[in-house]
């Protein structure tokens, strides 16, 4: 999916309707539940949402994707070339057209992007964190950047004409934005415990760890006892305070957005009640929320958007 270019001229000419359509076919082939809250989006957000998609998920391919053995701090500097290129109007790829038409009706700033590629950076070198903190800071480059680069195309909301509130500028949430993307990082590292221990990857703060007595090499093995059970409790709760602490920010949204972010929300933070459901076993089982309950879901959301 990712071949990076030493040439900084485009290597194929698309239309903007052509790139933003292969945008929606990837996001739609690689990230099922996140495209269903696409679709509720008015049609010029969810166009620019599926071009920021599918530029993280290239960044992201760059150290988990099949060629990631090849990666060095070399390509990733390339990598960020490539996104000051697209920043200056210049496309490279049939998928940059799209996103740099999505930079000419939105107002990104660089700033995220880069961070995310910092965060790619910390996977090349560790595979360890000691404490929460670290563990945030990855979690802020990785996802929380995901936040601010969709705010900026979801809006907020028009400002309260009330006299009593005519001088107060319009509340914009920052970092309720950056902590749905922690939270949705925090359930994806649940999620893929197994998973990434197989890669020798553990996500999960090492003092976390210890504060239960379970150890690495219990991870590593797949165990499944009262001590993870209490660590991956303890994991969950943390991950459902920092959806918690998004919720507030959704009624600072422009309206036409809060339905799909609801949606999102809703969506991706069952999948901690999946893990709750079998039994907190991450390494056997992958959890995942089924159709009818994404299809459920999506009334439960637009009431939300509505009243709260």
């Amino acid at each position: 999916m990712l071949q990076l270019s030493k040439s900084p001229r485009m290597r194929t000419q698309a239309t903007r309707s052509d790139s933003y359509e292969l945008c929606r076919q990837i996001t739609a082939e690689y990230a099922k539940t996140f495209y269903l809250g696409t679709q509720i989006m008015p049609e010029a957000k969810r166009r620019a949402i599926w071009a920021i998609y599918v530029w993280c998920r290239r960044t992201d391919e760059l150290v988990d994707g099949p060629m990631a053995a090849s990666t060095t701090d070399e390509t990733l500097d390339r990598w960020e070339e490539h996104l000051e290129s697209i920043f200056a109007g210049n496309p490279i790829d049939e998928v940059d057209v799209a996103l740099v038409d999505t930079l000419s009706r939105f107002p990104l700033d660089i700033q995220p992007f880069r961070d995310m590629i910092a965060g790619q950076r910390m996977d090349l070198y560790r595979s360890r964190y000691r404490t929460f903190e670290e563990l945030k800071l990855y979690c802020y480059r990785v996802a929380g950047t995901v936040g601010l680069m969709s705010m900026a195309v979801m809006g907020t909301a028009e400002p309260d004409p009330s006299p009593w509130n005519r001088d107060r500028p319009p509340y914009c949430p920052k970092e309720e934005a950056i902590a749905l993307g922690i939270a949705n990082q925090l359930t994806n590292i649940l999620r893929d415990v197994g998973e990434d221990a197989r890669r020798g990857r553990i996500y999960l703060p090492l003092d976390d760890l210890a504060l239960f007595d379970y150890t690495e090499a219990d991870l590593l093995n797949g165990v499944v006892d009262d001590r993870w059970r209490e660590l991956m409790r303890f994991q969950i709760q943390r991950s459902r305070k920092f959806y918690a602490r998004a919720e507030r920010g959704i009624a600072s949204l422009n309206p036409d957005i809060r339905w799909p972010v609801w949606t999102a929300l809703m969506l991706y933070s069952q999948i901690l009640d999946e893990i709750e459901r079998n039994q907190y076993d991450v390494f056997t089982k992958r959890a995942y929320v089924p159709t009818w309950k994404k299809m459920a879901c999506l009334p439960v959301a637009l009431l939300r958007a509505k009243v709260l």
